[in-house]
């Protein structure tokens, strides 16, 4: 980390005047981030600088716009967004596509790292920089700066960009968007929320004239309006130089068009929206008691604990909803309830949501209703309190141990929301110490007086929205206002809180030990043999303070199984671990794990079975727990195992509506005829065909033998503590050296010669596109990097050709792999969306995209770009457990050695433009298939 000198003497002064944690009053404003730096210019620009070392050598920059949808006039709707899109496409300094093609060249990719966003009443661009190296540094600035105030906005680049706006408007079409401008008028009634969806209109964004274009941006692209937020490894004097050097020249407006704020109108009465469409995929309940006052700021310590008596309703009352889901006779698939804001930022609402089965909307909505009902007669337990504060001060503690090991990318947003939205920002070290000498003081009869001003007739919104068919009930407005005074008037009992015991195993196992331990001390990784056989490898690591990653790997999976046990046990296996273990249901175990961060999943894929897992070190022995009692004893419920099943048909009852859905599922089909195997997407119906008992049966034999397992563990672990805990939790796991290997499939798929498969789905003029070129090789690690260099060339070009040359998509991208599993194989794929009338031409100058790799290769600058945004990656994955997890995972695996993993870069630089041409040519030829998905409306046509 560059050091900030300034900012650690500040810190002391804080720790030794007692600033930091002093007593305060109600009254006292809630400090700001000591670790921030926030400044203001002469023309009125504010700007936030914060030093962080995680990754090295790298700046977070984000340009914050206080300006959005909402201020555009009728014949603007949609600017705001098309103005972002043209900051892409010529400013001052970047011509036409120079920009991106700069940032590529240094390793920044466009869309994964490079990106915007317009919301209703904001912009925000979002550009990492290397923050070592001095010229990149100043351009990086530059960019921002030139976004700020030196668009180009020419006629031509506007009328470039106009037709990928219009391809991201069609992106957004769609059943969701239907359903929407259905119940927005009611739920943002009466206010300019309802008709200033960010995406626009099609006849603004296809026939907007220049200056109406350029007006948005003058009116509202000032620096009162912006801020500068930098986050990163530099230090805070040069980050603040940098900016007064870039954006004190940015001239304040004399008479500013003034920034207004738009509210709600509240209203008398319950509205109810109810929407349905044809392809809705799924059915969902939401319920709006929106605050007849406008929301104020938290800004005073009696504010913040307001605030955290919310978070605790929320959480209590999410706690009972998840037991609900978890029930035997589910109401809804999920749900969830809490206290927040709405699309404007000036109505805030207590808001009630469930995701349902497409006939169980109305109980849904009388669950939800009835516990808001049970919590306003009865309210909160002291015990459901207690399991709150619990959760609430492991969350915080998490965040405070690992303050000084967060990533720039993920604290950065703090300071844009409190730019935006003035959203407090204490820090994590004021925050953690506040809860723990505040929170014994906040009372439950406080929280559970919130639910009063939550709940009224007032002001209140039902959302219905789902499919339309012949099998759904329809629903009418006067049955919901029953429901709701129904459940008023109803008898309710108590919330009933059984108490669960304290310990998850009730019995010790008897102990094994650790046969032999090695170390590697180059890769920092220890391989232990345990007295079962059971292997262990173990990568420590100071990436992050409190956490631990876990996994576990043993070769074979359904691939063992007969075809009639695979066929019917497939889609049982994800609901096997819905009934707990131990002897403890879901609910129960939810309840033991109050204040615990640890989760473990047991999977049984289609070439191996296993565990992930995570915990904090505090947690570490229940994880260890948690892994033996998956092995040794997962309960047996039925009723469980229904629940679950019952969820996943609300899931997937409609799903098949949905066009790219129903056209992957269509596709997959069409390359898998002939294959015994094959289940396809799963259905109802096909839940219907699972034997419950037989999946239970092949996970125990699954999961019989420890010692053709290998446990994987990434992170800040104690290595004497790992080895007291495997010996008593893992080391006790039953073992027999089974020593299994996977079956690979005997089917392959048919890849000789050129196929197309088109699939009509759909109601709007959308169509998706897919080529992908599959088979047989001889795996090599150096050609599949090259491989995957070759995936990212090609996306490259076909952003420049199908993107900004044609304007025909709006994001594009191919990708290449080769693997070892099942067999040695390679895997590329070309995928973008598009309208219907531009399939042919974008699928032909995508296929000449790809001829030209196969007889030119690639230029030296674009494969330049791709192997510096590789090390650039690397960089950062070096610093990362889960990184790690997988390439030992993978090595595990695929049985490539671990030193190969430092060799990367080396690797990289080995690439070569004739390397690539020569794959390209040799697995890129005219036997690809060709997906197409069309909507219904050209079927016709094309028969």
């Amino acid at each position: 980390m560059k050091k900030n000198l300034t900012g650690n003497l500040w810190m002391l002064f804080l720790v030794f005047t007692g600033i930091g944690f002093a007593q305060t009053s109600d009254t006292d404003k809630i400090p700001m981030d000591p670790n921030v730096k926030i400044g203001k210019l002469d023309n009125g620009l504010t700007y936030y600088i914060r030093n962080n070392g995680k990754p090295e050598d790298k700046l977070e920059l984000r340009l914050a716009l206080k300006a959005g949808s909402i201020l555009e006039n009728d014949d603007q709707q949609g600017l705001a967004h098309f103005i972002e899109h043209m900051n892409f496409n010529g400013t001052k300094n970047f011509e036409k596509n120079e920009l991106v093609d700069y940032l590529q060249s240094i390793g920044v990719k466009f869309g994964a790292d490079l990106n915007a966003y317009t919301s209703f009443d904001e912009t925000v661009y979002i550009l990492p920089i290397p923050s070592d190296d001095a010229e990149k540094l100043e351009k990086g600035f530059t960019i921002l700066e030139d976004w700020a105030h030196n668009a180009l906005l020419t006629e031509e680049a506007i009328d470039g960009e106009r037709g990928v706006v219009l391809e991201e408007y069609r992106l957004g079409l769609g059943p969701d968007k239907r359903m929407m401008q259905e119940y927005l008028p009611k739920v943002m009634y009466n206010s300019r929320y309802a008709e200033r969806l960010p995406i626009g209109k099609k006849d603004v964004i296809e026939n907007a004239d220049y200056e109406t274009i350029r007006n948005y941006y003058k009116d509202w692209y000032r620096p009162g309006l912006m801020a500068v937020i930098a986050v990163g490894d530099l230090d805070v004097e040069t980050i603040e130089q940098k900016i007064k050097s870039h954006f004190s020249n940015l001239e304040a407006r004399e008479n500013p068009v003034e920034r207004k704020e738009y509210g709600v109108p509240n209203h008398d009465s319950t509205f109810v929206a109810i929407a349905s469409d044809p392809e809705a995929n799924f059915s969902q309940v939401s319920i709006y008691y929106k605050d007849m006052e406008e929301a104020e700021d938290v800004v005073t310590i009696a504010d913040y604990k307001k605030q955290v008596e919310k978070n605790m309703f929320s959480s209590m009352i999410n706690n009972r909803l998840q037991e609900l889901a978890n029930s035997s006779t589910p109401p809804f698939t999920y749900g969830f309830s809490y206290y927040g804001g709405t699309y404007s930022p000036k109505k805030n609402a207590y808001q009630s949501f469930a995701m349902t089965g497409e006939n169980s909307q109305m109980e849904a909505l009388k669950a939800l209703v009835t516990e808001n009902e049970r919590v306003k007669r009865y309210g909160f337990s002291e015990a459901e309190f207690e399991r709150a504060k619990k959760e609430y001060l492991a969350r915080l503690e998490k965040a405070y141990k690992d303050r000084d090991k967060q990533e720039s990318n993920r604290i950065i947003g703090q300071y844009v929301s409190h730019f935006l939205e003035d959203s407090p920002i204490p820090g994590a070290e004021w925050t953690y110490e506040f809860a723990k000498n505040n929170l014994d003081d906040i009372k439950l009869d406080n929280i559970n007086g919130l639910i009063n001003n939550f709940l009224h007739d007032e002001n209140r919104v039902i959302v219905f929205t789902g499919p339309e068919k012949e099998s759904v009930k329809k629903i009418s407005e006067e049955q919901v206002l029953a429901v709701l005074n129904e459940v008023k008037n109803s008898e309710i009992e108590k919330y009933a809180d059984e108490e669960v015991r304290e310990n998850l195993i009730t019995e010790m196992p008897e102990k094994g030990f650790v046969k032999e331990s090695t170390t590697n001390e180059e890769l920092g990784i220890t391989t232990m043999i345990l007295s079962n056989g059971a292997k262990i490898m173990l990568k420590k690591t100071d990436f992050k303070n409190d956490e631990i990653l876990f996994s576990a790997y043993s070769e074979g999976g359904n691939s063992l199984y007969s075809d009639d046990e695979y066929m019917s046990t497939v889609y049982a296996n994800a609901g096997l671990n819905e009934a707990g273990v131990g002897g403890l249901d879901k609910n129960d175990m939810n309840k033991m794990m109050s204040g615990k961060i640890v989760n473990v999943n047991p999977q049984i894929s289609t070439y191996s079975e296993g565990l992930n897992g995570s915990a904090t070190p505090k947690d570490f022995e229940t994880l260890m727990q948690m892994i033996h009692l998956y092995f040794t004893d997962l309960n047996k419920d039925e009723e469980a195992y229904q629940s679950f099943v019952t969820k996943q048909k609300n899931f997937l009852g409609n799903l098949m509506s949905n066009p790219n859905f129903y056209f992957q599922n269509e596709l997959s089909k069409f390359r898998n005829e002939g294959n015994t195997r094959y289940v396809g997407f799963p259905t109802p119906e096909k839940y219907d065909e699972m034997d419950y008992d037989l999946a239970y049966q092949k996970y125990q034999e699954r999961f019989a033998d420890a010692s053709d397992f290998t446990f994987f563990f990434v992170g800040n672990v104690d290595e004497a503590q790992l080895k007291e805990y495997a010996s008593t939790y893992i080391a006790s796991l039953p073992a027999s050296n089974s020593d299994e290997e996977y079956k690979a499939p005997v089917f392959r798929e048919k890849t000789d010669e050129q196929r197309t498969k088109t699939v009509y789905k759909g109601s709007d003029p959308k169509s998706q596109v897919s080529i992908i070129w599959n088979g047989e090789t001889e795996y090599d690690k150096e050609d599949d990097l090259a491989f995957s260099a070759l995936g990212e060339v090609l996306t490259i070009k076909l952003v420049e050709q199908l993107r900004e040359e044609e304007g025909g998509v709006y994001g594009v991208g191919a990708r290449g792999n080769m693997s070892k599993i099942p067999y040695n194989s390679y895997n590329f794929s070309i995928s973008f969306p598009c309208g219907p009338e531009n399939v042919d031409k974008l699928t032909k100058a995508a296929l000449a995209e790809v001829e030209k790799l196969r007889t030119e290769g690639p230029t030296e600058e674009d494969l330049a770009k791709v192997k510096e945004t590789f090390k650039v990656q690397r960089k950062e994955q070096l610093q990362e457990n889960r990184f790690w997890m997988q390439q030992l995972r993978k090595a595990e695996e695929e049985g490539f050695k671990l030193s190969e993993i430092s060799k990367f870069n080396e690797m990289v630089d080995d690439l070569e433009a004739e390397e690539l041409q020569e794959l390209a040519e040799e697995f890129l030829g005219s036997n690809y298939l060709l997906g197409v998905l069309m909507p219904e409306t050209e079927e016709a046509s094309a028969e």
